[in-house]
């Protein structure tokens, strides 16, 4: 009982659209309708600014660490912690609240990383600031932090439970970038800095 109270209560707390919600107050613009249309922070930094995309960051990593702290705190097996932070990736981009869409989970899978090992956590968070310096392409970083975190974990010999979650939480943010991926082929991809006024996609 306990373990589906986690469980549902991760994935709600992953479907909070802080994107959304902190744009549309700060702003008073649905972020939806502008840019890529995703509600992560990287959308509302080229939307509305270095402000709202920290706190948005900042309330997404939160999204992540907070079901992991908690299941860890409540139970001694690994897969409960586990099963938390992939519930909360699970509801950020599959949002019941915004009709089971969402943002791409990056940041979510950052804070479920952290509550995990904070040392795996820097190290991703390190590659990712590194190819970003070089490349200023967002969605490159991301697909090559979240490809890193899966070796760190095998590299770092963490439970089992740990590996799987980096290897599911890898494939799915690989997936959910399919369209960055797409853009970077066609040239069409923004870097870091380039700022938009419409709907792009």
């Amino acid at each position: 009982m306990k373990e589906a109270a986690v469980l549902i209560g991760s994935y709600v707390l992953g479907s909070v659209p802080f994107g959304l919600l902190i744009v549309k107050s700060w702003r008073g613009i649905d972020i939806r309708d502008y840019g890529s249309g995703n509600i992560g922070a990287t959308n509302v930094l080229r939307v509305a600014g270095r402000g709202p995309a920290a706190v948005v960051f900042a309330a997404d990593v939160l999204k992540g660490l907070v079901p992991v702290v908690a299941a860890s705190s409540i139970f001694a097996a690994p897969w409960i912690a586990v099963a938390g932070g992939m519930s909360a990736i699970l509801g950020h981009s599959v949002s019941i609240f915004l009709r089971f869409r969402g943002g791409k989970g990056v940041a979510t899978s950052l804070g479920v990383v952290v509550g995990l090992d904070p040392r795996i956590a820097g190290i991703g968070f390190g590659i990712w600031a590194a190819v970003l310096a070089v490349s200023r392409y967002v969605s490159v970083a991301s697909i090559l932090a979240a490809t890193s975190i899966p070796v760190l974990m095998f590299v770092f010999d963490m439970p089992l439970a740990y590996r799987v979650f980096a290897i599911v939480a890898a494939v799915f943010v690989i997936a959910k970038h399919r369209s960055n991926m797409v853009r970077l082929l066609q040239g069409k991809e923004l870097r870091l800095g380039e700022k938009v006024s419409v709907r792009e996609a």
